[in-house]
């Protein structure tokens, strides 16, 4: 009987995610590390259960793609089989002033992972990790009645829709 609950909350879960090449401009090593390392630790663990498709009996995996279009995050869920379920789009209003710092905490990390001594770095990975908590706690409110997460899973689809923002 226990088994239910871990049994259901695999299902509501994340299988595949893809994010639109074409919305993603530019990208460098470090760039696409945080990327692969995004994705592989999302699809590993993750917590996602669209309520609107949760409601009409609907369960995962789910395949999840993630564009940003009119200045909106797209979010695309559609089932294993490929099939669309529905499409959420959340404004990023909201969310320019922690992408742009998240950005540049970023790049100052990795200056500093090349030259600075570890307490250097320390001290801005720790203030990098602040500003990614911040903008996933940000990323849980505006999910909030559209899709039931975890804040592990927040913090990782922030990172990819910062990667989705990156200009060159």
């Amino acid at each position: 009987m226990s088994a239910l609950p871990s049994d259901s909350a695999n299902l509501h879960r994340i299988a595949h995610i893809a994010l639109d090449e074409e919305t993603i401009l530019w990208r460098n090593a470090d760039v696409e590390q945080e990327r692969r390392v995004a994705i592989y630790d999302l699809i590993e663990e993750n917590t996602f259960k669209p309520v609107r498709s949760a409601e009409r009996g609907i369960k995962g995996p789910y395949r999840l793609s993630l564009a940003v279009r009119d200045g909106r995050l797209a979010m695309d869920i559609a089932d294993e089989d490929e099939n669309p379920l529905e499409t959420l789009l959340i404004g990023l209003a909201r969310f320019r002033r922690p992408i742009r710092e998240y950005f540049a905490i970023c790049d100052s990390y990795y200056q500093a992972i090349r030259k600075a001594t570890p307490a250097e770095i320390e001290t801005i990975d720790m203030a990098r990790r602040g500003i990614h908590n911040s903008a996933a706690e940000l990323l849980v409110e505006r999910l909030e009645g559209k899709v039931e997460t975890d804040f592990a899973t927040a913090r990782r689809l922030f990172t990819l829709i910062c990667v989705l923002h990156i200009k060159g």
